[in-house]
């Protein structure tokens, strides 16, 4: 998984019902644009993450 400043980081309901998340990334910390990323939730929140299977990066 590779992204840039300004992408959007989208996770994925595991379960029926559970909606997705959507996020801005708003630094990349790792090598290549590999993660970590830090990313801007809608509500203002920042977060360190770490994108797992049920994420995918979509450009901004």
């Amino acid at each position: 998984m590779r992204a840039s400043v300004g992408d959007r980081l989208i996770v994925h309901g595991r379960t029926v019902g559970r909606p997705e998340h959507t996020a801005e990334i708003v630094e990349v910390r790792g090598v290549d644009g590999e993660p970590p990323y830090v990313v801007r939730f809608p509500d203002g929140r920042t977060s360190l993450v770490f994108p797992g299977p049920d994420s995918e990066v979509r450009p901004g």
